[in-house]
This record gives C-alpha cells, structure tokens and sequence, in this order.
C-alpha cells in the first residue's frame, strides 16, 4: 500500500539516506520543518508536534515519537485526537541497559572516588576499608519491565543477582526466571531489595513514585539506580538519604534540571541540591541512549516500523496515550 511519511526534523543527510534505503519502496518520504504543500501524509515522525502539524493533514492516522517515552505536552495534544495512533522507538533499549549496568558497578564499587584518588598518585583507598558491595546473590528490583528494563534484568540474571520486577501485570518473564509483580507490592519488596533499577518512564502515575518513605524502606546498603526519568524519584529525599548514609550509593542518569539552551550547557547544574559533593554518587548527563552507533539503531528500528505500515501489517510499539506509555 502507499504510505506517505513526514519527518519533522530532517537531520544529517547522511542518516536520511540511510533511512531511505531501508523503506519499502510504496513509501514516499518528505522532511523538515516546512510542511509539503499540500499536507497528505499518513504518518508523522515528531517528538513534539505542534497542533498546525497534527491538524494539517487529513490523512494523518499515525503519530511516530522518534524515541522511548512520551513528552506530556505531547501526550496533552494527543489525548484531543484519540483518532491518531501514537507509537514510540525502542532502538536505545540497549544502550540504556547497558548504561545501567555501569551505573550500577560502577556505585557498587565507588569507581569514581577510587579513580579520582589514584589520578592524584594517592593509594590511599587501597589500604582502607573497602565500601565496594559484591553484587552476585544480591536482590534486585527492577521498576519498569519495558524493553529496557528486560535488557536490564538479563544483565542482572548474568551477573548472578536475584531479580524481581515490576510492572502493571504480574507473571513471570525472561523464560520464567523472573518473578513480576505489580506497583500494589512495592513497600513489601523494598525491604528486600539490594539494588533498585528504575526504568519506567515519566506518566502521571509514576511522578514521585519514590519518595522519603520508599528510600526508608530499602536497605542501608542499597544501591539506586535511575535510568528512567529524574521526576520518578523525589530529589531532595534522594539527597538527604546519600548524603547521611541511609542509601549505599546511587548511580544517575537522569535529572531535575536541564540547560534550556546551548548557551547554558557549560553552567547548568543537574539539581538544586549538590550530588556532586558525594563520593557515593556516580553522574551521568542523560546520555544513556547514545553511542557510537545510535543513528543506525534508529534508522533501522524506524523503517522497521514503517515498513510494517507499508505490507499492512500491525505497527509496534503502541503508547497507550491515557496512561503515558
């Protein structure tokens, strides 16, 4: 079938050439921030629209976020045309997963205070006490059982860890080998809990999910990892809670405040409160996306699912617009 496709941002040429190399050959693909004339297509890449680029054409049936997660303004716009499939990339699940995981050993092992001594000739972390935790037999939860969170929890398994996670049904995953539980069941594993992978996304729902009362129900020893969204846990309790010890370490990706321009990239501190002063907190700028090879993973993962839409064939991937996700 033909398929007409708009991608809003245009990017490097060299990755659109990639990306047209991979379609079916029905489908035909215009790009930038300039509308065609007349507006036809039936299928919009963006990650934030505007209302002018929902509503100029009348043929537009799908909505493509081209990455993991849903802005709210987006999710606001999309609720008033319920009419319009929206679908998101999962093409960074494995950086993130992969980012968690170094997060995680490298909080598990205080890597970065070690590192930092030694570059000043100082053995002194050899001699001490050691803070470094041995992650296999430990428990971990995992929030958020998407494909990131999947990923996650088979890198866990191959470390030796014990793994539960949550999500909004219960079961089991990966094979069986992994417990699944609901939100309902949180406060009663977080006493269990070594390490907490946080990788949900940022919906209504999920805002706050972790605040001073969940930080007190884990362990003294346990790890935080946070490779979902800042707002998912409540940043002052997160501080005072590293800051005195009644959390292990924390390895972050994601934060509480963003430069809002390229002029500030340089001056933009992630928070109002001073992680970076914590010998217990590795920092990571909300790249875990990103590597070497991002450009080709999302080429690749969205022709894929344009090329679905070409043979008719079930797009992936579905947001469910009510919920966030």
């Amino acid at each position: 079938m033909r398929l007409s496709v708009h991608l809003l941002r245009s990017g490097d040429e060299t990755v659109l050439n990639q990306l047209r190399a991979k379609l079916h050959p029905d489908i035909t693909l215009s790009t930038g921030s300039n509308l065609p004339v007349p507006a036809e297509y039936d299928i919009l890449v963006a990650g934030r629209p505007a209302r002018e680029h929902i509503t100029a054409s009348p043929n537009l049936h799908t909505l493509i976020i081209p990455w993991s997660g849903v802005p709210e303004s987006t999710r606001q716009l999309m609720l008033e045309f319920p009419q319009i499939a929206v679908h998101n990339l999962h093409h960074n699940a494995q950086p993130v997963a992969e980012l968690a995981l170094a997060l995680l050993l490298a909080a598990a092992k205080f890597l970065i205070p070690m590192d930092r001594a030694l570059r000043s000739h100082d053995w002194t972390p050899r001699y001490e006490p050691s803070p470094a935790l041995l992650l296999a037999g430990r428990k971990t939860l995992i929030l958020g059982y998407g494909a990131i969170g999947q990923r996650v929890a088979r890198l866990c398994l191959a470390l030796g860890m014990e793994v539960v996670a949550l999500r909004r049904r219960s079961g089991a995953g990966a094979g069986g080998e992994i417990p699944l539980a609901t939100l309902e069941s949180l406060h009663d594993l977080l006493p269990q809990t070594d390490a907490l992978l946080i990788c949900l996304p940022h919906t209504p729902e999920t805002r706050g999910l972790i605040g001073a009362q969940e930080l007190a129900l884990l362990p003294a020893h346990a790890i935080l990892v946070n490779v979902g969204r800042g707002s998912l846990v409540d940043e002052a309790a997160l501080y005072h809670a590293l800051r005195e010890g009644r959390l292990h370490a924390a390895g972050l990706d994601v934060w509480y405040n963003y430069p809002p321009d390229q002029a500030a990239r340089t001056r933009t501190p992630p928070s109002a409160y001073p992680f970076h002063q914590l010998d217990n907190v590795v920092m990571s700028p909300h790249r875990g996306g990103l590597c070497r090879e991002t450009d080709g993973l999302r080429t690749t993962h969205l022709a894929a699912l344009l090329n679905s839409a070409a043979r008719g064939q079930a797009m992936p991937n579905q947001v469910d617009v009510q919920a966030g996700y």
